[in-house]
């Protein structure tokens, strides 16, 4: 890094999203994520060095992230897990594009998935976030959790039924 000073800027500039996406998820108040999000580069500054490529350089900044955000919930004595109820994908069915009424529909939607991801648990929301917005694998994101694959499908199953029932009760549906 020393040699090319601009490098860990570029780090940072192709890493910040995914890192404020993750820890947001997890810890809901902007100001503590600006915080935590400048804790992890800071970490992951100092222990740079020390990066063995035993996994993608992106992945292991993410378990950098989720430790940090875990830390700073474990702190405030907010769990990172809830159980929840086994129900199927609540994302399989979005309008087609190029449709107005169908537009509005999937802007609704937007919002009311939004609304109900606050509701979820902080495990529950960064993996929906982690899966379905920054697209990683199942084997990815256990590398970041630290979490085996098997129980992160199925804490993303849980976190699905929760937003499903979530919506569903948000739009007067019986479950």
């Amino acid at each position: 890094m020393a040699r090319r000073p601009q490098a860990f800027e570029r780090l940072v500039t192709r890493h910040q999203r995914m890192v404020w996406s993750l820890v947001y998820r997890m810890v809901q108040n902007r100001q503590d994520c600006e915080d935590l999000c400048q804790e992890v580069f800071l970490r992951v500054h100092r222990y740079l060095g020390g990066f063995r490529y035993d996994a993608s350089l992106s992945t292991w900044i993410g378990q950098i992230a989720f430790s940090v955000a875990g830390r700073h919930l474990e702190r405030r004595k907010i769990a990172i897990a809830e159980h929840g109820d086994d129900q199927v994908d609540p994302l399989d069915h979005i309008a087609a594009p190029g449709d107005l009424e169908a537009d509005l529909m999937r802007a609704d939607l937007g919002q009311r998935i939004e609304a109900a991801l606050v509701r979820l648990s902080p495990i529950q929301r960064t993996l929906i976030t982690l899966y379905h917005l920054e697209e990683l694998s199942i084997t990815e994101i256990a590398e970041i959790t630290g979490q085996p694959p098997g129980t992160v499908k199925n804490y993303l199953f849980r976190a699905r039924a929760a937003l499903r029932g979530y919506i569903n009760q948000d739009m007067g549906v019986a479950a």
